[in-house]
């Protein structure tokens, strides 16, 4: 079969690739009719995510349908079209029965790489490097999915893959995103970061009862797109200070919530954000803190500052004294996908919200290369890729 494989910094390619097949009786074979670029590939991409191999397939947020069941396999089978999150849970150990799926004990065979590099293992993820399991990924004709009766969630009515695809990944991470952020009435919520999780972030921010939300990108076409589906107010952080315009928006107190969508390979403006880049190609740091930063300075005292964005390792220069003294909570984590699965389905179902307004860019696995680039590149006006093998 056809699939995107890994092959160092910048360098995916489509290739020949041997069928996944059944390996445990939980498993469960689909076929994919769509999938997506995650900005979080583009941490792969970059080479920033350690424990990749030359050849893994990459990609998380897959959808199909499925032509093959495990013996033990109980509430899928053969036809049933399936939505799968990006995080392997096994549904069985404690911290599955506390919903938190992400950190699942069970379903990384690689726990004690995680181990040595964080102290305990989270969940396995799909297509995410060896650390995380060396699962193959969705970006690819057909997947395997391990723990096939806890993950995939059933799509039974006739709308397009575009409309629920994004419940594997990114719409989830969004909402929960939100609700990390404990968003009370009136609440002014200012999210950093306008890629595809931080537009999910700010419609989930008002679905949950914010007042105001502030979208902060440097790219018009995002800030666009939040103004327009989220009915954000906008700040491009290359044409004013977003501390002082904040300080304004919310007279001198600062936003009550606070949400850094952006992650490990920040932008910013200033010698800050210059230094953050340098040691980042030294290899002096793993993560460039320049949002995180910004983030606590800007959120009122006794705020929360929510953390979808990913980060790899250690972040140089995190103000903890600011974050301790204003009484910052902070809350963070990869997404408990399946808690949400059911719930953000029937929102979709029931016209709440159509999660194809992020989709600005469509093709095969063979455009795979190409979509990569322009997503890396924010070229084109691309914010989101999906592909249809």
């Amino acid at each position: 079969m056809e699939a995107l494989t890994w092959h160092g910094e910048k360098d995916v390619r489509v290739e020949e690739v041997p069928e996944p097949e059944i390996i445990n009786p939980s498993d469960a074979i689909v076929e994919i009719t769509a999938t997506a670029i995650c900005g979080s590939d583009l941490h792969l991409y970059n080479g920033k995510m350690p424990s990749m191999r030359e050849g893994d397939v990459i990609g998380h947020e897959p959808m199909g349908v499925v032509v093959e069941t495990g013996d033990d396999v109980e509430t899928l089978e053969a036809g049933d079209r399936v939505v799968v999150p990006f995080t392997v849970s096994c549904g069985a150990c404690w911290f599955c029965n506390q919903d938190l799926y992400s950190l699942c004990d069970n379903s990384n065979p690689n726990a004690e790489l995680a181990r040595q590099a964080m102290g305990q293992s989270p969940a396995g993820l799909l297509g995410y490097s060896h650390m995380l399991g060396g699962y193959a990924g969705g970006q690819a004709e057909y997947l395997r999915v391990p723990y096939a009766d806890v993950g995939p969630v059933k799509v039974n009515s006739d709308m397009d893959d575009e409309e629920v695809l994004f419940l594997s990944d990114i719409f989830p991470t969004g909402y929960m995103a939100a609700e990390n952020a404990d968003i009370e009435a009136n609440d002014t919520v200012a999210v950093w970061g306008c890629g595809p999780v931080g537009q999910f972030a700010i419609q989930s921010a008002e679905m949950l009862g914010a007042d105001r939300v502030v979208a902060i990108d440097r790219v018009e076409e995002r800030l666009e797109m939040a103004a327009e589906y989220g009915d954000a107010e906008t700040i491009n952080f290359e044409h004013e200070d977003v501390y002082d315009r904040l300080m304004e928006l919310t007279g001198d107190r600062g936003p009550d919530r606070c949400i850094d969508a952006v992650g490990t390979e920040a932008h910013g403006m200033g010698l800050t954000s210059t230094a953050d880049r340098v040691k980042q190609q030294a290899k002096m740091a793993h993560d460039r803190g320049y949002v995180l930063r910004e983030a606590i300075k800007c959120c009122r005292k006794g705020g929360t500052l929510s953390v979808p964005g990913v980060y790899l390792g250690d972040v140089d220069s995190v103000p903890f004294g600011a974050l301790m003294n204003k009484s910052l909570t902070v809350k963070t984590g990869q997404t408990h996908v399946q808690r949400y699965l059911d719930p953000l389905l029937e929102k979709i179902e029931d016209g709440d919200i159509d999660p194809s307004f992020v989709v600005t860019h469509e093709g095969s696995l063979q455009d795979g290369p190409d979509m990569y680039q322009k997503f890396n590149d924010k070229a084109d006006g691309c914010i989101k890729s999906i592909l249809k093998p």
